[in-house]
C-alpha cells in the first residue's frame, strides 16, 4: 500500500517506520533537522532496546510524492487546515484520509446520524478549511494510545503501547478499513476495527482535557495532580462537565470518572504532552482539547465553567509563550 504520514514526529514517525518496516510503501512529510536526519540516514526507531532503520521517503513538499492509498495526519490537531489544500495533489479516486489527532476532530458531525448532523465546528475547523479540501466520504478515524518521542533528528523512540483503533466514521465495517486494520496489524500494531469510534474519542479526550493544561499549568506530573487533592478536584470538575456534554450528545462513558482519574495517576511521573509542549516553546494544543468541548457546550445548553476558566488560563499562556518566543521550565535552583 502507498501510505504518506503528513507529520512524522513521534507518533506519525514511530507508524511510518512500523508500517515501512512491514513492507508498506511509505513516504513521510517532515521538516528541518528531523527531515534532514531522515533523509540522510533513514527513519531509526528504538524500542525494545533494539534499533531499526526505516527507509522511507522524505521531503518537506506534501506535492512531492503524487498519488497514494493512504494518508496518515500525524501532525496536532491545530496543523491540519494548514496543509488540508496541499493534501488534494496526493488524492486520488480511492485515497483514504486516516486522522490520528488529540481531542474533537473536525469531521464530529459528519456522518454522525444526529440531530446536528453535519454542523462544522469553528474551535478545530476555522472557516471551514479542512472539510472544504477533505471529502468526508475519505475519512478513518482512529484512536491512538501509543507513547513516543522524537529522542534526536531521525530517531524515534517508542515509550509504550501499540494499540490504535479504527474506524470508519460512520461505524460500517468496510472493506478498505479492514484493509487498512491488516496494514497496521502486519506492522505490529493492535488496530482492531471498531464501531463507536466516539466514544473511545470522548474516553481518551476525558483525562486529556483535564490532565493536558493543569499539567502545563502547574508543571507536575499526572501523579502529582492526582496526589494532590485541590487539583484532583478541578480534574473531577472539568471532566463532570465534559462528561455532561457527551452525554447529551449521544456517547455514553463506559467507565466511571474516579476509575478513569485512578488509571492516570497509576501512569506515575509522566509529563503530559501539552507540559512538553510548554516546555518546548511548541503550540500548546488548546482547541481540539478543551476549546472544541466548550463549543460543544453552547450547542447543547450545558454550562462548563471550569472547562472555560482552565482553558482561559492556558489559552493565554499559549500565547505569552508564542509572541515571546520563548518556552517556560522549572529548574532546580542553585544551592
Amino acid at each position: 500500500m502507498r501510505i504518506c504520514v503528513i507529520g512524522a514526529g513521534a507518533i506519525g514517525g514511530l507508524l511510518a517506520a512500523k508500517l515501512a518496516h512491514a513492507g508498506e510503501e511509505v513516504s513521510v512529510v517532515a521538516r528541518g533537522a528531523h527531515l534532514s536526519a531522515i533523509a540522510a540516514s533513514g527513519l531509526k526507531l528504538i524500542e525494545a532496546g533494539h534499533e531499526t532503520v526505516a527507509r522511507v521517503r522524505a521531503s518537506d513538499r506534501i506535492a512531492d510524492f503524487g498519488e497514494q492509498e493512504l494518508l496518515v495526519l500525524g501532525m496536532k490537531a491545530h496543523q491540519v487546515a494548514a496543509v488540508a489544500r496541499d493534501l488534494r495533489s496526493l488524492i486520488g479516486p480511492r485515497t483514504a484520509v486516516l486522522t490520528a489527532q488529540n481531542g474533537i476532530p473536525w469531521w464530529y458531525f459528519f456522518k454522525h446520524g444526529g440531530e446536528h448532523e453535519g454542523a462544522r465546528l469553528e474551535s478545530v475547523d476555522p472557516g471551514g478549511v479542512i472539510a472544504d479540501n477533505i471529502d468526508r466520504d475519505r475519512v478513518l478515524a482512529s484512536v491512538v494510545y501509543i507513547a513516543a518521542e522524537i529522542e534526536l533528528p531521525g530517531v524515534i523512540r517508542h515509550i509504550e503501547g501499540n494499540r490504535l483503533s479504527l474506524a470508519e466514521i460512520d461505524g460500517a465495517k468496510t472493506e478498505r478499513i479492514i484493509q487498512v486494520s491488516d496494514a497496521f496489524t502486519r506492522a505490529g500494531f493492535k488496530a482492531p476495527v471498531v464501531s463507536d469510534v466516539r466514544a473511545e474519542i470522548w474516553t481518551k479526550l476525558w483525562g486529556n482535557l483535564s490532565f493536558n493544561p493543569i499539567s502545563a499549568l502547574t508543571h507536575a506530573t499526572l501523579e502529582d495532580i492526582c496526589k494532590f487533592g485541590p487539583t484532583r478536584e478541578l480534574a473531577a470538575s472539568m471532566m463532570r462537565e465534559a462528561q455532561m456534554v457527551g452525554e447529551a450528545l449521544g456517547v455514553r462513558f463506559r467507565i466511571p470518572l474516579e476509575k478513569r482519574i485512578a488509571g492516570a495517576e497509576a501512569v506515575g511521573a509522566h509529563k503530559t504532552s501539552m507540559l512538553q509542549d510548554v516546555e518546548a516553546g511548541r503550540t500548546i494544543e488548546v482547541e481540539a482539547l478543551l476549546g472544541s468541548v466548550i463549543e460543544l457546550g453552547r450547542l447543547v445548553g450545558i454550562a462548563t465553567p471550569h472547562l472555560c476558566a482552565v482553558y482561559g488560563l492556558v489559552k493565554l499562556l499559549g500565547e505569552t509563550i508564542a509572541r515571546e518566543g520563548g518556552r517556560l521550565t522549572i529548574t532546580r535552583a542553585s544551592a
